[in-house]
């Protein structure tokens, strides 16, 4: 995630408070599928989740996993070196160590993504139904 320009970064991060759907869209017009499809899959979509496998970004779809703090997400991108997805599914869990790293390394843009999905994430109610990528 360190590759994308800082700007298309906030779009992402915008996309966990719209309402509607103007930023997603704004990814997905402008060549940013799998941040569209990520989001969605952190939101709840198998479907964006098996787009991100299927189109060559696996790391991203086990980056959800991560933050839905299944191990098997943890454990993948451990095993293909995607340290930094780690730390940033760390932060995301508060979990200090994260946060003061990406403090140290003047990534404080990935502290607001990881609160913005934090804080999505513990304002949503899930149910069985997933919802559409």
């Amino acid at each position: 995630m360190l590759q994308y320009p800082p700007k298309v970064l906030l779009a992402f991060g915008e996309t966990f408070t719209e309402t509607d759907g103007a930023f997603l869209k704004w990814l997905l017009e402008n060549d940013y599928p799998e941040l569209a499809a990520l989001s969605s899959a952190i939101r709840g979509s198998y479907e964006a989740q098996s787009w991100l496998i299927r189109n060559k970004f696996p790391h991203l779809a086990l980056l959800d996993e991560a933050i839905d703090n299944k191990k098997h997400g943890f454990e993948w991108l451990k095993k293909y070196n995607y340290d930094f997805l780690i730390v940033f599914a760390d932060a995301v869990h508060e979990k200090e160590e994260a946060l003061k790293w990406l403090e140290k390394n003047d990534l404080q843009l990935f502290i607001r993504l990881a609160v913005k999905i934090r804080n999505f994430r513990n304002n949503q109610t899930y149910d069985y139904h997933k919802i559409h990528f």
